[in-house]
């Protein structure tokens, strides 16, 4: 669809960074579920082409040589998952939005209880994680981990076991335009955003092909986002910690005066290098956190693009 046509009801995106051999059975069954929704809503399919390195570019145009209502985003390089998801929420035109991920671990069969739900007046819908297939024991419970420590730890009420799969109404997706930071946690903006939102619970496939695009680093990374963007907390505790060593050191001290007026006062090698180290991780624990928080000040204010697009192509 070019700029100018009526506007579609439902827009799919789909960020793709090395999903070279997923391209195809992603775009069939995605296109084959839409096809088959009542009442044969219009549609456009988003895909943002986050800096592949391998043949997902091709892929992607022989496709469209086939398939209508394709629109492919080349974004100049690789930007991350999160802000290529951002490029694909800015360009959506439908009434409603899906996002999901390439690697067919999100089934597009969903996408019809999605919009079910959204006709009844949801305005996000989002995928709950009932099971998660080929994922070994260590994911799986860093996982676990990763949703509940970034829920306990923000001010925000973000569903545990969810990822970005989900379907947003337009209203949704012009609140969340409106918010551009550059550390984006985009699960955690579309529950601050609020309005109506349920979740549908379902089974997590194994990826379709390829692997994965975020190791226990990167999840790590994204937990950082997530808790900063959303809390103060880590500069609470910062606070708190400062004040427990205070404290330490003062009783500590009154201890080593009490032994000092009682004649007991012996050289204590050992206790003074523990109590250096200790003050000194207490001090460097809250220099990283205030580190952590100053460097995305620092990135905001920069006021750099969130990305940048090489060429859109449209089939």
């Amino acid at each position: 669809m070019h700029p100018g046509a009526e506007e579609p009801e439902l827009s799919i995106v789909v960020p793709l960074y090395d999903e070279e051999n997923n391209v195809d059975k992603l775009l069939s069954r995605t296109i084959e579920t839409v096809r088959a929704l009542p009442g044969a809503p219009s549609y456009e399919v988003i895909i943002v082409n986050d800096g592949s390195r391998d043949g997902t570019l091709e892929a992607v145009r022989r496709a469209m040589r086939s398939q209508p209502h394709l629109i492919l985003v080349n974004l100049s390089r690789n930007f991350g998952h999160q802000l290529a998801a951002t490029a694909g929420l800015d360009i959506a035109r439908g009434r409603a939005v899906i996002l999901m991920d390439g690697d067919l671990q999100d089934p597009p069969e969903l996408i019809g209880d999605f919009v079910e739900q959204w006709r009844i007046g949801f305005d996000v819908v989002y995928a709950i994680r009932r099971s998660r297939k080929g994922e070994s024991r260590f994911k799986l419970l860093t996982a676990k981990w990763f949703y509940r420590i970034t829920r306990g730890l923000t001010k925000v009420s973000i569903p545990v076991d969810t990822g970005d799969f989900r379907l947003m109404s337009r209203r949704v997706i012009e609140a969340l335009k409106q918010t551009r930071e550059r550390h984006r946690f985009l699960r955690g903006l579309v529950s601050w955003v609020g309005y109506n939102q349920t979740g549908i619970e379902y089974d997590r496939d194994a990826r379709h092909a390829g692997n994965t695009k975020y190791p226990v680093s990167k999840m790590l990374a994204f937990a950082i986002d997530g808790i900063t963007s959303f809390s103060e907390i880590p500069l609470h505790f910062a606070s708190y910690m400062g004040f427990i060593a205070s404290a330490f050191a003062f009783v500590y001290a009154i201890i080593v005066l009490i032994l000092k007026f009682a004649h007991r006062n012996y050289p204590g090698y050992t206790s003074t290098i523990v109590t250096i180290l200790f003050l000194g991780g207490v001090q460097l624990i809250g220099i990283g956190i205030l580190g952590e928080y100053l460097g995305r000040v620092y990135d905001e204010i920069k006021g750099r693009p969130l990305y940048l697009i090489s060429d859109i192509e449209r089939s």
